[in-house]
């Protein structure tokens, strides 16, 4: 460890996305003209359709349901719901996202999850499994390039949209203590690969000015072609996250 220690310092208004854990990115990544940033699954209030319960393996399962209210579809005027499971072993984290369109009409919306990775210390921190694929730099207004490392290490500022990755990448970060997860997704062709370094984690307000230092984001999404579901259908995404060491 770095010997710091990350300060909590999200703000829990039902108006700001909390900085940590898994936010949940629905109908839209990235800026949106209907209403805020990565749209409003991150910020709303979730039912708890069935609470943490621990099943006969004694791994723990949750099921938070979002549905289309009047504040929704004032931004954006679908009715939908969202349904999002997660189970949690002794080894990994998994978290599924069902998107069912209960409209009469066709819909059409990108999806994230911001997984938030704590590490050892993001100088020692590599991703695996990226080499060779085509990403938008969004710090460079979406100039496309191809990656060229095995191991992914982020040194400044990054904002990244791989697509077409893998199933299965591992996030390795060290020495003290070193760990390495292994992400498995589902229905998630595009990796967001996230730090805000320095300057930027001081300009916001919500985020410990050193935090950086400690984090990465590596988000599973369906971003770069956005999904179209018909009336009635459903589409399903997953990761697991899994500690090998």
């Amino acid at each position: 460890s770095t010997g710091h220690y990350w300060r909590c310092t999200a703000v829990f208004d039902n108006k700001k996305a909390i900085r940590g854990g898994v936010p949940v990115v629905f109908p839209n990544f990235g800026p949106w003209p209907l209403g805020p940033q990565h749209g409003f699954a991150r910020i709303k209030r979730w039912t708890s359709a069935i609470p943490p319960t621990k099943d006969h393996n004694g791994d723990v399962i949750a099921i938070l349901v979002l549905q289309d209210d009047e504040e929704t579809r004032a931004m954006w005027n679908y009715k939908f719901k969202l349904v999002y499971t997660v189970t949690l072993t002794a080894t990994s984290l998994s978290a599924t996202l069902v998107v069912h369109n209960t409209d009469k009409k066709a819909l059409g919306f990108t999806c994230l999850l911001h997984t938030y990775l704590r590490v050892a210390d993001i100088r020692t921190t590599s991703v695996t499994g990226l080499q060779g694929l085509v990403y938008s730099d969004k710090l460079a207004g979406g100039k496309e390039s191809r990656e060229n490392s095995e191991h992914v290490t982020v040194n400044e500022c990054c904002d990244r949209v791989y697509k077409d990755a893998p199933k299965t990448l591992y996030v390795t970060s060290g020495p003290e203590p070193a760990r390495t997860f292994e992400v498995t997704t589902f229905n998630f062709p595009d990796i967001v690969l996230w730090n805000p370094w320095q300057e930027k984690a001081k300009e916001m307000a919500d985020f410990d000015d050193e935090g950086y230092k400690e984090m990465i984001c590596v988000e599973p999404g369906k971003v770069s072609n956005p999904v179209t579901l018909e009336a009635g259908q459903q589409f399903e995404c997953s990761q697991t996250l899994r500690s090998l060491l």
